[in-house]
């Protein structure tokens, strides 16, 4: 009696798994609703994730608002994000665990570094792969099939910087450029095509310095630069390495003018840096929030739902809910086939597409994944960012 009391009650058990199985798939969409999901490889706690950290908060919260509005053409959607650390083994167990065992068709990258190492693993498997990188390696189709750029390449935003600046520049002699980074890839990927630009404008190279990602001191560095007499510096790196960059040159009274690139420009570096960053100048391929544009009726009905204003996000949250909305028309243009391969096909058909105003118009095709050449050039003046140009590339 005991006997078959105990093997009933484990075909019971068994059975009962087995339902909850088939109904919530693990966590997935209900049976009979469909779920697309997206991978996410992003840094929010490592080197970068002071940038990392509200890039993923505004692709999670596109994915909510999406959801809230009934989903893609009905479908709920998903993004299933690993924080790497900015580790490169990390990510390459975030990519295999992704791809191989949950099986996504796509993904939301981050890291220069790290896409670059993935770029042959995404090619192979055929994983469209819209990455926080906008190194200008990616830019090679040949190389790179299934990697896309949603904003300038960092080598065209410098090109946009040294070209506006030089078009600026009233004296007689050659002005002098230096480049403020950190020992990346991510630092470095603009360097060489820069310097060779920068000398085809007339500009004379005159020093580089190289600044770690959490320095908490760049005085050595702002010596360095001051004594080469440089009329300006570009700064490659993110929102904390900046602020330390422009609160030591005030200190030590350097007089360059620094332009940073995309992730060294934001409210975080006028936050952190205070009357430091007066008067600092940044290539801007994404708006900030609360500017007059389609898209930020969105975000401002999703923070409205969550109690939240534009004074709770700042511009790399609209980044990571520009990057998600591109990610997600790709996937809606591939139609209910969801395959890497018909993805990539998705994207490929975007023409002058406007992600409502949230940054340039991208266009993509079987012959180019650069999606623009063009950004803005923005200045801090009275502790508010003020645009300084519209929408120019270097061209």
């Amino acid at each position: 009696m005991k006997k078959r009391g105990f093997w009933g009650l484990v075909v019971c058990l068994l059975v009962t798994v087995a339902l909850v199985a088939a109904g919530c798939g693990g966590g997935t969409a209900p049976e009979g609703e469909k779920e697309i999901v997206i991978g996410g490889i992003i840094d929010m706690t490592g080197p970068t994730g002071d940038v990392g950290a509200p890039y993923h908060d505004g692709a999670k919260a596109y994915v909510e608002y999406v959801n809230s509005q009934g989903g893609l053409d009905g479908s709920k959607i998903k993004l299933d994000v690993i924080d790497y650390a900015y580790d490169m083994d990390k990510a390459q167990e975030a990519y295999n665990r992704l791809v191989k065992r949950t099986g996504v068709p796509a993904i939301l990258g981050w890291g220069t570094g790290d896409t670059d190492a993935l770029k042959g693993f995404v090619a192979q498997d055929e994983i469209p792969y819209i990455s926080g990188s906008y190194s200008e390696y990616l830019t090679d189709i040949t190389q790179s099939p299934y990697n896309f750029l949603v904003a300038a390449s960092y080598t065209d935003q410098t090109r946009i910087a040294l070209k506006w600046y030089y078009e600026q520049w009233g004296q007689d002699r050659a002005p002098k450029v230096a480049f403020v980074y950190n020992n990346t890839p991510f630092g470095t990927s603009h360097l060489e095509d820069a310097k060779a630009f920068a000398e085809e404008l007339g500009f004379e190279v005159v020093a580089d310095q190289i600044i770690d990602l959490r320095a908490l001191d760049a005085t050595t560095q702002m010596l360095n630069l001051k004594n080469s007499a440089a009329d300006v510096a570009i700064i490659q790196g993110t929102s904390n390495m900046t602020a330390t960059v422009l609160k030591d040159a005030r200190k030590l009274g350097v007089e360059t003018q620094f332009i940073g690139l995309n992730w060294a420009f934001d409210e975080k570096v006028v936050e952190l840096a205070g009357a430091a960053s007066e008067g600092y100048m940044g290539v801007v391929p994404f708006v900030f929030p609360g500017e007059d544009v389609p898209g930020m009726v969105d975000i401002k009905a999703y923070l409205d739902s969550k109690g939240k204003d534009f004074k709770d996000i700042n511009q790399k949250f609209v980044q990571g809910w520009m990057s998600a909305m591109i990610m997600f028309e790709g996937v809606r243009l591939a139609g209910d086939d969801l395959t890497g391969p018909n993805i990539r096909a998705g994207l490929e058909t975007m023409r002058d597409y406007s992600p409502a105003g949230l940054g340039a118009p991208v266009t993509f095709s079987d012959q180019s994944h650069r999606g623009t050449e063009y950004a803005r050039i923005g200045q801090v003046l009275d502790g508010g960012i003020t645009y300084l140009t519209d929408w120019i590339s270097y061209k």
